[in-house]
C-alpha cells in the first residue's frame, strides 16, 4: 500500500466507519469488544499508528470540543442538524461549541478565527465564506463542510440534484409547464446547485423555468416575492426552502391567488412547519439530523489523525407530497384525474 495507511484504510479493511475507528482508539469501552478486535487487527496488517500528528494533538489542559457554525441559530432548517452534532459531539467525549453568524459571510470568518485555538475541528453547515476562506481554515483545523464542497475538505451533502429533479417530475406530472425558482442568499452554494439541476430537470422534462432572487431565507422574504411570482403567471413555484415557500404561499392568498388551486407550490428541506400551515406544504425532504450526525463523527476521526480523501458524502433525499400541490387549473375541491389525492402524506423516493 503507498505511503502511511490512514484511519479510512483501516475501516476499509476491518469493515466499519472510520467515526467507529476513532472511537476505538480514543473512547475503547464504546465500541463492542469482537469489532474493536477487528479493527486493531486490521490496523496491525496495515501497520496503522494511531498517535495524531503533533498539530492536532489538543493540549493536554483543555477539554477536546468540536465547534459548530451556523448561519441562522433562529432558521429551524438548522434544529435537527444542531441535535445530531450534539448526539455525535456526546457520544465522542466532546463539548459541542455552538456559533450564529447571522446570514453574514463577514461574521463567519471572524467567528472561525476566534474559535480556532479553542477547538480540535470544526463543522461548517451551509457556509458563506468563499472557497479561498474555507481553503485557509482547513488548513490549520480539521473541517467539515455540510452543504458546501472543496477538495481539502471532508464533505457531507444532500443530493440536491435527485430532490429537484423529483419535484420537477411531480409538477410535470401534474400539468405545469411553467416553474418559477424562488432562489435563495447570493452567497449560498446550495441555491447555485438547486437552481442548476432545475434548469437541467426543465430542459430534459420540456418544462420552462425562470428564476426570482436573490432572496433571504426566510418568511417575510417569500411574502415579499409573492408579487413577483404572480406577475410572472407560472403555474407553479419551487422555492429555495421551505421557510420561502411558507412566505411565498401566504402572499399569494393576500393577493387573491389560491394555493394549489391557481398556483402549486413545493419547499425544501422538510422543517416542522411545513405540516403546520395551510394548505400543508410539498417539499423536498432532507435528512437533516443524520447530517448533524455524520458530520460531526467525520470531524472528530479528522481531528484525531484522519485524512479527508474520496468523494463527499452525498445523502439521498425524498418528496414529501402534501396539500400545496395539486394539477395544473383544475377546480377547488376536485380530485385530478389520475392524480389522487392521498389522505396521508406521500413520499416519493
Amino acid at each position: 500500500m503507498p505511503g502511511r495507511p490512514t484511519i479510512y484504510d483501516v475501516a476499509a479493511e476491518a469493515g466499519v466507519a472510520a467515526s467507529t475507528v476513532s472511537r476505538a482508539y480514543s473512547k475503547p469501552g464504546r465500541v463492542h469488544a469482537d469489532t474493536a478486535q477487528r479493527i486493531f487487527e486490521a490496523a496491525g496488517r496495515l501497520g496503522y499508528r494511531a498517535a495524531p500528528a503533533p498539530a492536532t494533538r489538543p493540549p493536554a489542559e483543555r477539554q477536546k470540543a468540536i465547534g459548530l457554525v451556523v448561519a441562522d441559530v433562529t432558521n429551524p432548517f438548522y434544529g435537527d442538524i444542531i441535535k445530531g452534532a450534539y448526539e455525535a459531539a456526546r457520544e465522542g467525549g466532546y463539548q459541542l461549541i455552538l456559533t450564529h453568524t447571522n446570514e453574514s459571510p463577514e461574521v463567519e470568518r471572524e467567528s472561525i478565527e476566534h474559535e480556532l485555538a479553542q477547538v480540535d475541528g470544526i463543522v461548517i453547515a451551509s457556509s458563506r465564506m468563499s472557497d479561498s476562506a474555507l481553503r485557509m481554515v482547513a488548513k490549520q483545523k480539521a473541517v467539515v463542510l455540510l452543504n458546501r464542497m472543496i477538495p481539502e475538505a471532508s464533505c457531507v451533502l444532500n443530493d440536491n440534484d435527485r430532490g429537484i429533479r423529483l419535484a420537477a417530475e411531480h409538477l410535470a406530472a401534474l400539468g405545469h409547464d411553467r416553474i418559477v425558482y424562488v432562489g435563495g442568499p447570493e452567497t449560498s452554494w446550495s441555491d447555485g446547485v438547486r437552481w442548476r439541476a432545475l434548469r437541467e430537470a426543465a430542459a430534459d422534462l420540456g418544462l420552462e423555468a425562470r428564476r426570482v432572487g436573490p432572496n433571504e431565507p426566510n418568511v417575510l422574504a417569500g411574502l415579499s416575492a409573492a408579487r413577483r411570482v404572480a406577475r410572472l403567471e407560472a403555474t407553479a413555484v419551487m422555492a429555495y426552502n421551505d421557510q420561502l415557500a411558507i412566505g411565498i404561499v401566504k402572499g399569494l392568498r393576500k393577493l387573491a391567488v389560491r394555493v394549489p388551486e391557481e398556483v402549486s407550490v413545493v419547499g425544501f428541506d422538510d422543517i416542522t412547519y411545513a405540516e403546520l400551515v395551510e394548505p400543508q406544504l410539498t417539499t423536498v425532504a432532507s435528512p437533516l439530523y443524520r447530517m448533524g450526525l455524520t458530520g460531526v463523527q467525520n470531524c472528530i476521526a479528522v481531528a484525531l489523525g484522519a485524512v479527508p480523501k474520496g468523494p463527499p458524502l452525498v445523502l439521498p433525499m425524498r418528496l414529501v407530497v402534501r396539500q400545496s400541490t395539486s394539477h395544473r387549473g383544475r377546480a377547488a375541491g376536485a380530485p385530478a384525474r389520475g392524480v389522487p389525492r392521498p389522505s396521508k402524506p406521500a413520499v416519493l423516493r
